[in-house]
């Protein structure tokens, strides 16, 4: 058990990676989606790094530090309708990481982007270039995927929408700047957190 002295503040929540990543994706995107008509060759490569980006994502979700693999934040429908029960209640639990409700959120937007950069690349396939130019897809109907890709693009900045309301609220309801702090990494310590810090320590320790 930790002593009053010795307990900080705040706790490390998201590592370096998920913060570069984050704000990296935010930038990546709203290019993309600004350059959508009239300068392709710079939509084209934000659009990789979209692409490339959601790639490390998923890999670290995997692999990665503890609140940012998906285990430790996907939780069960009964768990995510809880907590959205609490939240309308105005009483939501704290959590170090995602609460259940951002954690749907979270992979939506994973889901819905994966599928814009897909569409993205088999449509610039149907006009011969990308590494998808020499595959079947580059026999698809352009028009067709182009309207997939637009739906698909329009679909993800409407969860964009919903996700930075979400953010809003939680922020509001949690008493935690939530943008903030995946801008230094840190939330407030709450009490029952105190084994968090043990584990940090540990870690930091070995």
């Amino acid at each position: 058990m930790l002593t009053q002295s010795a307990t900080p503040s705040s706790v490390k929540a998201w590592d370096p990676l998920i913060r570069i990543f984050h704000w990296s994706l935010v930038i990546s995107f709203v290019i993309a989606f600004i350059t959508e008509d009239d300068w392709m060759t710079v939509h084209i490569w934000a659009g990789y790094a979209v692409t490339s980006l959601i790639a490390f994502r998923l890999f670290w979700g995997l692999v990665g530090t503890r609140n940012a693999r998906f285990a430790s934040f996907v939780r069960s429908r009964r768990v995510v309708m809880q907590h959205l029960k609490d939240m309308l209640a105005f009483k939501p639990g704290h959590y170090l990481g995602h609460n259940p409700v951002a954690a749907v959120m979270v992979m939506l937007l994973l889901t819905s982007i994966v599928m814009v950069a897909f569409s993205g690349i088999v449509l610039i396939a149907t006009e011969g270039q990308g590494p998808l130019a020499a595959t079947l897809f580059s026999s698809w109907n352009g028009d067709w995927m182009k309207n997939i890709h637009e739906f698909l693009a329009d679909f993800t900045l409407l969860l964009v929408f919903c996700h930075l309301g979400g953010v809003f609220i939680s922020s509001f309801l949690e008493g935690e700047n939530l943008a903030r702090a995946m801008v230094t990494g840190r939330k407030k310590l709450r009490p029952h957190w105190e084994d968090v810090i043990t584990s940090q320590e540990a870690e930091h320790n070995l």
